[in-house]
């Protein structure tokens, strides 16, 4: 039996648009100029607390930044225009992995449960995940905390997990973790950084993915 464990934004899900509007209301709301699209997209994958700190430098009111992250996500996510699409292919590739007899599958992701929830929701993929693993009780990525608290509920040795992301922080905490790494190049870091954080195989869209797996070649 083999885990399959993916994060979300970036990999599952396109939410730059959505991320980056959120940041903007946050710090708008605390009447302070907002970082370039670039920085603010550096961050995601960490939880919202450490992004703010990353962003800003001051935990005492990256706190308060992240309590207004959250307000303009539950506006936001009532609203149609922010609705966040899956990258092409990613449904095809999550109905066809709960399918396997030889595949569980997870997520470990910065989002909030609340977050998680309301994604599988809008596609109906409650199911299909047997491990869900969220910055509401874990440190922030890249801790291993996420990794081993999957681990240790599915009963799979960490030879058999492997982690698919799009960051640097996904790789540096699978390694951590022990667990098997895929990179996947459409996300927030380019393959550069993702080798650099231990990436043991790259691919670029769905198909290649989909394909790595079924060869088995990542638990080599």
């Amino acid at each position: 039996m083999k885990l399959v464990i993916f994060d979300v934004d970036g990999t599952l899900v396109d939410s730059q648009h959505f991320i980056v509007e959120a940041q903007t209301r946050a710090f708008a709301a605390h009447g302070m100029a907002a970082p370039t699209r670039e920085q603010m997209l550096s961050i995601v994958g960490l939880s919202l607390v450490q992004a703010f700190i990353e962003l800003t430098g001051d935990e005492e009111k990256s706190v308060t930044l992240a309590q207004a992250y959250r307000e303009a996500w539950q506006v936001m996510r009532l609203d149609p225009a922010y609705a966040d699409s899956l990258y092409a292919g990613a449904r095809e590739a999550i109905e066809h992995l709960a399918q396997r007899d030889d595949v569980l599958l997870g997520v470990a992701t910065g989002k909030s449960v609340k977050g998680v929830h309301h994604m599988f929701d809008e596609h109906g993929w409650h199911p299909h995940f047997v491990t869900v693993q969220t910055s509401d009780h874990h440190p922030s990525k890249p801790h291993p905390s996420m990794i081993l608290a999957a681990l240790s509920e599915t009963g799979i040795a960490p030879d058999d997990a492997v982690m698919i992301g799009d960051t640097g922080f996904d790789m540096d905490m699978a390694r951590a973790a022990g667990v098997r790494r895929i990179g996947v190049t459409w996300g927030y870091h380019d393959a550069e950084r993702l080798t650099a954080s231990g990436a043991q195989h790259l691919v670029s869209d769905y198909p290649e993915l989909m394909a790595l797996l079924a060869s088995g070649r990542c638990w080599n």
